[in-house]
């Protein structure tokens, strides 16, 4: 579940000043008149504990009721942010801020081509060109912009053949897990007939006259984005032939709730199978593709330990693992003997760490993280440390690269560092900028990150950035946006957000706090934040939110925390726990009950992080205990809510979010408002288009300095 990736001449002068503050920020609040929410009296067990659940009837998505209590909370939310005087200010200015050229980094093809995306600044989608040189003046290869009438369709992948005379695209609809496969010819760019439907969590594996790609069976009419996921299978598509005929290449109907998904070595002798889903890690298994008939050979059949397999050349697998190793070492198999007694230390494991392992002709360049920032550096095949590729800064750096040739890619981005491709040479460790964003009358110059380390309540260390405007005053009176994460192995590391700089332009701090659960330190901070030790996350962050009142640099009534996902159960939790430390809360698409989670789509892929209310007393007891919708407080003052979620959302279902603001707007929690925002034609986050990015952040940042009391186009 992966965390999601999130002037106009009039404010010019105004935004480049101090804030105002005021009082009229909860004012519309007492009117608020919430729409009753579809309910019954059902109740469910779990080990003998009865647990009410008056909301069930939201989870039906489709129904009339809810359908109508939908349009009814958004014609409220709408009612409340529309009453607020500086809204369309904000969406000029985000509409300006989010107005530059941004673009991916190239990869080149056997032909000679470069193929790279580029967006002109507020095209929905990136358009993705093919030239004669990186960033050279090109053609358009294809434009997803032109697949949809509203930029709702979203380029998830590319996948050429093993001739390159084929390109295969990936696209999703409506922000939709579900993938839709097409395939044009390369050099004309004529779409042929091929096309797959109901394909999820999938690439494209190119071997001879076809692909292997992954899907699930046909979903129930009208329950295609709630029912679960189960029965993941592998097919091979041949070019020209209807998907009807596709072969089914591998399941394994004793574990439904196990992920498949195909990849071919650079050879083309090999099938992997790589198997995720019950554990932290993946399986692994594989055939000859060039012996038929082959029998599978297993690497590793539990899903104990992550495996990322990085190359297959001269009989061996090359393959970073934390197996022996919780930070991560890189390893080598045989493909004779490919079993986890066998497998031989090329690279072992750092303080820092190993996240990634690029190949190129001759080399590899191995990634690492470091107090969650990036390092990289230049390995020989046998293991041998070369040299360490320079950052500009802290920040984040990914590399692209290929055994074809010699030329190698990254991309580098920070809090105050807006994406920047460059090209590096791994004999002379020379790096060259060929491209950079470039951003209209705003100096990144003015501003400022620093890392801090906090002490949580169990006296853990715990790192967090923070960015804000150079020569700002620790003197209590900042407004802070904290966010967080924390599960799934995920690492927030530093990274630009235009959005984010109306934020930091109005003299705000933005704080981001690396807590337990993620894996800036590798599996044991990773374990730290899971199951039964999930309240570490939580105080990981309320520690996070005190460290900025007690060291001066703002109070409670200026903070404001938001997290997505995982992150809005992050929020959600946190607000039940602490609603006297915050002013404002956005929790963004978040599972919020702790009870049912694993009951839609894929959510029981989120048991080894969460554990479910199924697995014991014990665990019922643990989730029910801090589940959002579970442990709202009556009777007590809470911040400003605003909610939010999307009809398309098929990774974590709209059920939770309709739940708990259903329960939150029947409670008592005082008067500041707590509303719900519900987008249309709208998934978890990915490939949202542009429009949809600025409305939903004109939205978020109106909510939140409303409820701040602050007036951001105001000077003093």
């Amino acid at each position: 579940m992966k965390r999601p990736s999130f002037k106009s001449v009039i404010m010019t002068t105004a935004i480049a000043g101090a804030v105002s503050i005021g009082t009229q920020s909860c004012s519309q609040s007492k009117q608020l008149n919430y729409p009753a929410a579809p309910s019954d009296d059902t109740v469910d067990e779990y080990f003998g504990i009865e647990v009410k659940d008056p909301y069930r009837p939201l989870e039906n998505d489709t129904s009339a009721s809810t359908l109508e209590w939908v349009k009814a909370e958004n014609a409220v939310t709408e009612s409340y942010l529309s009453q607020i005087p500086f809204r369309d200010k904000l969406r000029s200015r985000l509409t300006e801020l989010n107005n530059y050229e941004k673009f991916g980094m190239p990869s080149k093809s056997k032909d000679g081509k470069y193929y790279y995306s580029q967006n002109d600044g507020l095209q929905n989608q990136s358009v993705l060109y093919r030239a004669d040189s990186p960033y050279g003046e090109g053609e358009v290869f294809l434009d997803p912009n032109k697949l949809s009438d509203n930029g709702t369709v979203a380029l998830t992948g590319i996948s050429r053949s093993n001739d390159g005379k084929r390109t295969a695209y990936t696209i999703s609809r409506n922000g939709s897990d579900w993938t839709e496969i097409y395939v044009m010819d390369t050099e004309s760019k004529e779409l042929l007939e091929d096309h797959i439907e109901w394909a999820k969590f999938t690439g494209v594996d190119w071997q001879d006259d076809g692909f292997y790609y992954s899907a699930y069976p046909r979903p129930e009419a009208g329950k295609e984005f709630s029912n679960s996921n189960e029965n993941h299978q592998i097919y091979f598509h041949k070019l020209g032939t209807p998907q009807s005929e596709d072969q089914l290449v591998y399941e394994d109907p004793k574990n439904p709730l196990h992920f498949h998904s195909a990849w071919v070595p650079d050879s083309r002798d090999y099938l992997f199978v790589i198997g995720s889903g019950e554990g932290n890690g993946q399986s692994v298994m594989f055939k000859s593709l060039k012996n038929k008939p082959a029998e599978w050979q297993v690497m590793e059949p539990s899903q104990d330990y992550d495996i990322n397999i990085v190359d297959v050349a001269n009989g061996k697998i090359y393959f970073t693992t934390n197996y022996g190793a919780p930070r991560n070492r890189m390893m080598t198999a045989d493909i004779a003997n490919p079993g986890r007694d066998s497998w031989k230390e090329l690279i072992g494991e750092s303080e820092a760490v190993l996240t990634g392992v690029t190949p190129t002709s001759d080399k590899f360049i191995v990634s690492y993280e470091k107090d969650a920032a990036s390092q990289a550096f230049v390995y020989d095949r046998n293991g041998k440390q070369l040299r360490e590729v320079e950052f500009p800064t802290f920040g984040t750096a990914g590399f692209t690269g290929s055994k074809d040739n010699d030329e190698v890619f990254y991309s580098f981005t920070s809090f105050t560092y807006p994406s920047a491709i460059y090209s590096y040479n791994t004999t002379t460790g020379e790096s060259k900028l060929i491209k950079t964003a470039e951003l209209k009358g705003i100096n990144m110059e003015d501003y400022v990150t620093e890392q801090v380390f906090y002490t949580s309540k169990d006296g853990t260390k715990v790192p967090m950035f923070l960015t804000y405007k150079k020569g700002l005053e620790r003197n209590g009176e900042n407004p802070v946006y904290l966010y967080g994460y924390g599960g799934f192995n995920v690492s927030l590391t530093p990274t630009f957000s235009a959005n984010r700089l109306l934020w930091l332009e109005n003299g705000g701090i933005y704080a981001q706090a690396n807590l337990r659960g993620g894996s800036e330190y590798g599996e044991e901070w990773h374990h730290g934040g899971t199951k039964m030790n999930k309240l570490n996350v939580f105080d990981d962050f309320i520690s996070a939110a005190e460290y900025m009142v007690n060291e001066g640099w703002t109070k409670p009534e200026l903070l404001t925390i938001e997290g997505g996902s995982n992150g809005g159960l992050l929020v959600g939790a946190t607000v039940n726990l602490r609603p006297d430390l915050f002013k404002v809360a956005i929790p963004r698409v978040g599972v919020m009950d702790m009870m049912r989670y694993h009951l839609f789509t894929i959510g029981w892929n989120w048991a080894p992080d969460y554990g479910t209310s199924a697995d014991s007393k014990e665990m019922a007891e643990y989730l029910l205990g801090y589940s959002p919708i579970h442990t709202i407080k009556n009777g007590v003052k809470y911040p400003a809510i605003l909610v939010t979620t999307a009809d398309h959302d098929d990774r974590v279902v709209p059920a939770h979010s309709f739940k708990y603001a259903a329960t939150l707007q029947a409670a008592d929690t005082g008067d500041a408002p707590k509303l719900i925002r519900i987008d249309s034609n709208a998934g978890h986050g990915a490939g949202k288009p542009m429009t949809k990015v600025i409305d939903e952040y004109t939205d978020i940042y109106s909510f939140i300095y409303e409820n701040l009391g602050i007036d951001p186009t105001a000077t003093k």
